[in-house]
């Protein structure tokens, strides 16, 4: 595939805002708050994702995380944040934007987690209108894609309330705890009309 120049480096070191949340790369001292939500939420995200042990969560994991988050940022492949209340700055979730492509593709693949007490709070609503506006502002890319579970309900309301139109079923797309699940495909480009959320 031929490839365009990648954006700049401002564009993948962000600090984006979308009431009621602000979105910015994790630093080490996220740790114990990234941690302690996602141990909150060990039930609640695992419906959903491949469940984890407890090295997978553990403080060299997750400077694992930062270095491979920060080579995927460096050269414009992937961007990876922490999702904030902005009114406290309590930690609620992460957005990942990976598998971005230029030249004819200029595509980009989304994903997120809301704590679990953190759901239906509008979180996830702000934190993915900032990343969409972002991606398409600022990185120029044309396609996003996300994908979930038929059984995932709340997540499927959640894109197409962001603007997402639902494409197709992807058979067996991820091997999640053993099993492999199809998942609905949706995607949102950068000519379909902004929502105001």
């Amino acid at each position: 595939m031929f490839l365009t120049k990648t954006p700049s480096l401002p564009a993948f070191d962000p600090v984006l805002v979308h009431d009621p949340i602000m979105l910015r790369s994790a630093v080490l001292d996220d740790f114990e708050a990234w941690r302690n939500l996602r141990e909150d939420s060990r039930e609640h995200l695992t419906r959903w994702e491949e469940k984890w042990a407890p090295h997978q969560i553990s403080q060299a994991s997750f400077k694992r995380r930062l270095k491979n988050y920060d080579r995927d940022r460096r050269r414009g492949g992937g961007l990876s944040l922490l999702a904030f209340r902005r009114s406290d700055k309590t930690l609620v979730g992460g957005l990942t934007l990976t598998n971005i492509r230029y030249g004819a593709s200029r595509s980009g693949l989304l994903g997120y987690w809301i704590g679990a007490k953190f759901t239906r709070c509008g979180y996830a609503t702000g934190a993915v209108t900032a990343m969409l506006d972002h991606a398409f502002d600022n990185i120029d890319l044309n396609r996003i894609v996300a994908a979930c579970q038929p059984e995932n309900v709340a997540s499927q309301r959640l894109l197409s309330k962001c603007g997402f139109s639902q494409e197709g079923i992807a058979r067996s797309y991820l091997k999640i705890n053993g099993q492999w699940h199809d998942h609905h495909i949706f995607s949102k480009l950068s000519s379909d009309p902004k929502i105001k959320i």
